[in-house]
């Protein structure tokens, strides 16, 4: 252990890197307004004069490079317990902005520290920050559309999750005419039962005026959510659809910052917000997110890889689901890091029980598809 001073620890940032890897899916896939053929994945890691290093994950978007080799620079020198203190000197919006990839990279670095604390303490990250449960509600996340896919292939994806044990599963719309995914729509609701929660996401394809005529026309499938059915700046847009239909929506995968939740709240608009940390701020704003949710009603549903959220889920009351990507959606699945949980047969993941954020990367697999 490090040298105490005044009953606290002392420790140092001596190093930090990111590394960046790549592959390819078998097939494309698309949503409601991009095509991803390949997988994109980044790793940060910050260490300590303690002999303790810490792991952050990115998406992997290579865009963001030249601010997290900045900022590993400048976190140099830092006290990694001191998080507040670090993410106050890395947020500067007069020079790098206020939101976009200065933030994602910043997110990444506050993981880092995060986990660094969590060790130190010797429990998962979600005792650390106040514990509230250890299994998380799933749902699966899929129905993307794909060259050469029908609605049969869409519904026997869609059951097949259910056979899994997950009590929710998501499908994509918005990338063909209404009339189309109106089909797919019902096509799943009659594959899964009238027991499981069906979700649609758009990701911001639609019009307001679009999306509320498809949510009047899929309300009858009995929809739990309507994710981001217009661009995520739109405020207006999904007011106007919020009043128009009684399914909820779902935003904020888009959103950076409790500042940025804050005014996405005020449109009275959305019923479920999904911060990601690897986008809005890291684990010092998740939690302050999710606290403004709470004071406001709100539940948490993050977006994007579950393996970094499955502790800050547990760590919280107002924590709805975890969104869950199966085998199907990533070749690398189970390889990417050293422990990958799998739903359970209550329709829940098990937050990670090690130290830390559960985040360790299984380099072995990684290191074959590392491009920087």
């Amino acid at each position: 252990m490090p040298a105490t001073r005044e009953g606290g620890v002392v420790m140092k940032i001596t190093k930090a890197t990111v590394e960046y890897y790549e592959w390819s899916r078998p097939r494309p896939i698309s949503n409601g307004l991009h095509t991803y053929d390949n997988v994109t994945h980044g790793v940060v890691r910050v260490y300590t004069d303690a002999d303790v290093v810490g792991i952050g994950i990115s998406a992997g978007r290579m865009g963001e490079r030249q601010f997290l080799e900045m900022f590993c620079e400048r976190v140099v020198g830092l006290d990694p317990l001191m998080s507040e203190h670090v993410w106050s000197t890395l947020r500067v919006p007069k020079l790098y902005g206020r939101r976009g990839l200065e933030t994602r990279a910043m997110s990444a670095i506050d993981l880092a520290l995060w986990d660094i604390k969590a060790k130190v303490a010797g429990m998962p990250l979600y005792s650390l920050l106040g514990g509230f449960r250890t299994r998380i509600p799933a749902y699966v996340a899929g129905g993307y559309y794909a060259e050469g896919k029908s609605v049969d292939d869409l519904a026997e994806e869609m059951s097949s999750y259910v056979a899994t044990g997950a009590c929710a599963v998501k499908m994509k719309v918005g990338a063909v005419p209404l009339k189309e995914d109106v089909e797919r729509v019902k096509a799943v609701r009659a594959a899964i039962g009238p027991d499981v929660r069906l979700l649609v996401d758009a990701n911001c394809a639609y019009t307001y005026y679009d999306a509320i005529q498809f949510a009047r026309r899929i309300e009858e499938y009995d929809i739990f959510w309507f994710e981001e059915p217009v661009d995520s700046d739109d405020y207006e847009g999904m007011r106007k659809i919020a009043n128009a239909s009684p399914i909820t929506l779902a935003a904020g995968e888009n959103e950076y910052g409790k500042f940025g939740f804050r005014d996405l709240i005020a449109t009275q608009a959305i019923g479920v917000l999904q911060p990601d940390v690897r986008y809005t701020g890291g684990v010092t704003e998740f939690m302050k997110i999710a606290a403004i949710a709470q004071s406001h009603g709100l539940d948490v549903c993050p977006h994007g890889d579950q393996q970094t959220h499955l502790n800050l889920l547990a760590a919280i009351p107002n924590a709805l689901m975890v969104e869950y990507y199966p085998r199907e959606f990533d070749p690398m699945w189970g390889k990417i890091y050293r422990d990958t949980p799998e739903i359970n047969s209550d329709g829940t993941v098990t937050a990670p029980s090690v130290p830390g954020n559960g985040c360790e990367p299984n380099d072995r697999e990684l290191k074959k598809f590392r491009i920087g």
